[in-house]
């Protein structure tokens, strides 16, 4: 006897254990895609013959709209896209379930076995009628405050889902809305923090270290950069322009300081500050490689930017290495997770620099002595350093 033949036990309905499971048995799985490939598993043992799902979901990413999960007929995960954000100006978006259903239909049901002609026209039933579906349904799934996202449901059995499945598939509605919201903002939550204090930080804010004050004693080689004659370029070029210009010249440098293991801790108007921790092997050497793959970078963008008539970009980087506090400091209801101490002041004096003695890039002998023989330094001279009794001896990097 197969599952879809299997007896109901009285009072009971098609698809009540799936319901049971989604609302206490998944409290131990952190993914909403593993919980939703189980879910589809699971109803076909119920008896429900699901042949392909799909969860859509909104994420607001930085870097892109929402996800797809997709889940076919022998799978035991989900597959996931990223969704851009223009999407919605996309021929596979317009006028597909998806547009409807973000546009307010409460239910779209398509008998897929019918003659194309007389049915909804769009590219993606066309492509399940040739995997062999016959009946698809699709419909909203709401979170907090009426946000909309949406489910689909296909199967190939010969004359489609009948009503109980219909109506057992509905049920599971609301319940797969309860456990995929908590699932979504804890993804989100984690996200937003990754994109506003970085990974590491986020982590450490994640497993509770939000006390004002609190925070370690971090070694690190720390890097300041600031664009040059920011100032001039915001007074005289439009609004769109500045911000379009801010973001290139960010991307230049902060893609290879993130791709060799440093941390983004700071953006200050057109200045950045990150740090490589010494715990990492080859942090100095991996923070000079980024320099190297960002000057690469900077390059580009000037020559982009020539096309266009702007000016080319200049910047300037300071480059130290100490002990930083690392952790919160801020009032007692707006906190910043952050490195301080006088290795920080004097990356940001040794910045300063680069413009007085003409380098884009100057080192600390504190930070060239961990150096390996690999780079070609030139030592600049001794600098007197505002701040600091003993002036500082400088390298320059142009590698």
């Amino acid at each position: 006897m197969t599952a879809s033949e299997a007896p109901l036990a009285p009072g009971q309905r098609l698809g009540d254990d799936v319901v049971d499971w989604l609302t206490s048995g998944t409290s131990d799985e952190r993914f909403i895609d593993n919980i939703f490939a189980q879910m589809c598993i699971r109803l076909q043992r119920a008896g429900i013959p699901v042949k392909r799902a799909s969860l859509h979901v909104q994420i607001n990413h930085p870097q892109w709209l929402g996800a797809r999960m997709l889940w076919s007929d022998g799978m035991q995960g989900a597959d996931i896209a990223r969704v851009d954000y223009d999407v919605r100006e996309r021929s596979e978006y317009i006028g597909s379930p998806a547009s409807e259903i973000h546009d307010g239909v409460e239910e779209i049901r398509e008998n897929l076995a019918r003659d194309p002609e007389l049915g909804r026209q769009h590219a993606v039933y066309d492509d399940m009628r040739a995997q062999g579906l016959t009946d698809y349904v699709a419909w909203p799934i709401y979170h907090t405050l009426g946000k909309r996202h949406i489910v689909t449901f296909a199967t190939d059995r010969r004359g489609g889902f009948e009503q109980a499945h219909i109506d057992a598939l509905r049920r599971l509605m609301p319940i797969l809305a309860l456990v995929s919201e908590i699932r979504i903002k804890n993804r989100l939550a984690r996200t937003l923090l990754e994109t506003y204090v970085g990974p590491h930080a986020a982590e450490m804010v994640l497993a509770g270290a939000t006390r004002r004050g609190s925070g370690t004693t971090v070694r690190a080689a720390i890097m300041i950069c600031d664009l040059r004659d920011f100032t001039r370029i915001s007074d005289n070029w439009p609004r769109d322009d500045v911000i379009d210009l801010l973001n290139g010249y960010f991307d230049a440098m902060v893609e290879p300081i993130t791709q060799h293991g440093g941390e983004i801790l700071k953006f200050i108007g057109d200045g950045l500050l990150a740090i490589f921790p010494l715990s990492q092997p080859q942090a100095c050497a991996n923070l000079l490689h980024a320099v190297t793959d960002a000057r690469k970078a900077m390059a580009a963008l000037n020559a982009r930017n020539a096309e266009t008539g702007r000016a080319p970009l200049n910047y300037g980087i300071g480059v130290h290495l100490g002990d930083v506090m690392y952790g919160n400091i801020g009032s007692v209801s707006r906190l910043d997770f952050t490195v301080i101490g006088p290795a920080v002041n004097m990356a940001s004096r040794m910045e300063a620099l680069t413009k007085q003695v003409g380098r884009n890039v100057l080192l600390s002998r504190a930070f060239a002595e961990h150096l390996e023989g690999e780079f070609a330094l030139e030592r600049v001279g001794e600098y007197p350093v505002r701040g600091f009794s003993d002036p500082i001896e400088l390298f320059s990097y142009e590698g």
